[in-house]
């Protein structure tokens, strides 16, 4: 699994023209599920995710977490994110995950950042999106999980 978290200021999600998920504060994460992803502790990487300490303090360091500036999450299902462009001028996708194997990790993972008490939207798996961010800082970290 391969995460891009964004910390931001507002983020939302269209499709078809229509605003289907939007939240003020707190992280946007771009959700790659990979080909080999089966068994991932989603727990214990929801968990991480909540607590990092990525937003400031009163002096404006980085020292408290999403659970304690009450931010909420938007998640996206980003299939590219598993791109490889090592050859050719076409990404290749054969290392992400087919739909019918990253759709319920996707769920599960969602269901697992909401059992750590946080406010999650979600973009619509598979569908065509406009996604719209203000990165805060800009603050944008990568998280790779391993099976």
């Amino acid at each position: 699994m391969r995460i891009v978290l964004q910390r931001v200021s507002y983020a939302s999600v269209d499709v078809d023209g229509k605003r289907i998920a939007e939240i003020g504060p707190g992280l946007l994460l771009l959700v790659g599920i990979g080909a080999g992803d089966s068994d991932i502790n989603l727990v214990k990487t929801s968990r991480k995710i909540v607590d990092l300490r990525i937003f400031e303090d009163d002096e404006h360091k980085m020292n408290r977490s999403l659970r304690d500036i009450g931010g909420a999450v938007l998640t996206v299902s980003q299939f590219t994110l598993y791109a490889d462009v090592s050859k050719g001028r076409r990404p290749s996708f054969v290392n992400a995950a087919p739909p019918e194997l990253a759709e319920p990790l996707f769920d599960a993972f969602v269901r697992a950042l909401r059992s750590e008490g946080m406010d999650v939207q979600t973009g619509e798996f598979g569908a065509k999106m406009i996604v719209r961010l203000e990165n805060d800082g800009p603050v944008t970290l990568t998280l790779e999980v391993a099976s």
